[in-house]
């Protein structure tokens, strides 16, 4: 989507001079009227239909009012379940599992809304001396789906975070690795207590981590038998703390009414048909997908689809080296560490599906061990250069030659007698003696071809004794 939801303005404000990316619509200046974004309509439809929503024909936008900084018009054009308004979505569900077991969390609705400005603060929210304003996200169109109170536990949150980032992705309706795509209020109470909203979380670990300190706080007041305040709160990534911002405003505190510059639109059934269809493979689809066609674990195939950029890095690899299952060893544990270590997406790297593939080949085919090329991943992912090419100026070719691992054996015995007299008595004790020449090496060892002539050097002297 290439504008905003009610104007013209460029969707793409990161990056910008702040407070260019406006108009006098996403501005709320007088006189302005607002037209909707059909493509904006047409992803929510998508969207709702995905997570198995009802989808309304007649729908309508309302004012919510409210006075904030980062809301040009003082209210926001939203979308409204009561007073005979209707979202595009309402009653659908979505599965995630837990401990192994499918969990349906429900969802209360899907609507469209105008996302507002952008708050920066000097340093801490509750500290700073002043508070600066960036329009330029003001009247992005923000989809907004609100679940039921389904969830029993932070962990709950994430896993159910990580299946809609899926989801959405696999549609197409957003790059979740945006900063900012992606944000989560987060509501949680405990019995005895009121709800509290954690506004604004930027990521699935800080939504977890969120509300495993919130949990902490209430059941501590409750303790003390204080009271839990209903209340908005900001959860501080650095000091993993909540701040409180202000009360929680009740739904009558917001003075809805239907838009008047916007009018009722029904979607009719031909149009919700057509976007429908148009829909991609979904996530849960793709899963089965994978383990029937690749033959994969359920297991590895959810991961995979957990981030559709490394499903379809995958795939991509499965059609240039048909060994689908060491091709997703290799992308569930070296790569997807890597990133996560270091705080990358896949796209983000330079690794490239035909340079991954090279390797595995290089592994299956004895020229490295699998040890070295855990040493040319990392630099495969940072210079996205040829493994080949790497191995080459590092010196890292596995060595085949006979001769050359007699010698260092002989070294090795010389150096480990003790080692070689266990050995002699106890055949477990071969794995030491491997393990020094291997380390002589590099890693550069045949380690088959290293074990086997090992074994025979202390064949030989058992018959000399």
């Amino acid at each position: 989507m290439k504008t905003k939801l009610f104007c013209g303005c460029p969707s793409d404000y990161r990056g910008k001079k702040p407070n260019t990316n406006v108009c006098p619509v996403c501005l709320g200046l007088p006189g302005t009227l607002p037209v909707v974004n059909k493509k904006a309509v047409e992803y929510a439809v998508m969207a709702a239909a995905a997570l198995n929503c009802k989808i309304n024909h007649k729908i309508l936008f309302f004012r919510k009012n409210y006075f904030y900084p980062d809301l040009p018009k003082n209210f926001q054009i939203s979308q409204y379940d009561r007073a005979g308004g209707l979202p595009i979505g309402t009653d659908g569900y979505v599965e995630i599992k837990v401990k192994n077991a499918k969990k349906k969390v429900r969802i209360g609705r899907v609507h469209l809304e105008e996302d507002p400005g952008r708050l920066t603060y000097l340093g801490p929210i509750d500290r700073s001396p002043y508070t600066l304003v960036d329009y330029n996200r003001s009247g992005i169109a923000l989809l907004e789906i609100v679940t039921l109170p389904d969830l029993n536990s932070p962990k709950e949150a994430r896993i159910l975070l990580r299946k809609l980032r899926s989801i959405l992705e696999h549609l197409g309706v957003f790059d979740g690795s945006l900063e900012g795509a992606m944000r989560c209020d987060a509501n949680v109470s405990i019995e005895g207590g009121s709800r509290v909203e954690i506004k604004n979380i930027s990521s699935f670990k800080e939504v977890e981590r969120a509300l495993t300190y919130e949990i902490i706080r209430q059941r501590d007041l409750l303790s003390k038998e204080r009271r839990v305040l209903r209340e908005t709160r900001h959860w501080d990534e650095r000091r993993r703390v909540t701040i409180s911002l202000r009360t929680k405003e009740e739904e009558q505190d917001y003075r809805y009414f239907p838009e008047p510059d916007l009018p009722v639109f029904l979607l009719d059934d031909t149009f919700i048909k057509n976007v429908v269809s148009s829909m991609p493979e979904l996530p849960d689809a793709r899963i089965e997908r994978f383990k029937k066609m690749y033959g994969l674990p359920e297991y590895d195939a959810e991961v995979l689809v957990a981030d559709k950029r490394i499903a379809d890095f995958f795939e991509e690899c499965v059609k240039l080296y048909n060994q689908p299952k060491k091709i997703s060893n290799w992308v569930m544990s070296d790569v997807l560490r890597y990133l996560y270590e270091n705080n990358l997406e896949i796209h983000e790297s330079k690794l490239s599906p035909k340079h991954l593939v090279e390797m595995i080949k290089m592994i299956d085919e004895g020229e490295i061990s699998g040890k070295i090329a855990k040493k040319v991943l990392p630099e495969m992912i940072v210079t996205g250069k040829d493994p080949r090419e790497i191995v080459k100026e590092k010196n890292l070719l596995r060595i085949s030659s006979i001769q050359e691992i007699k010698a260092l054996i002989k070294t090795v015995f010389e150096e480990n007698r003790k080692a070689v007299e266990d050995a002699l008595k106890d055949e477990k004790a071969i794995h030491f003696l491997v393990g020094q020449v291997m380390r002589k090496t590099r890693g550069r060892a045949d380690p088959e071809l290293t074990h086997n002539l090992i074994k025979e050097e202390l064949d030989k002297l058992k018959k000399a004794n």
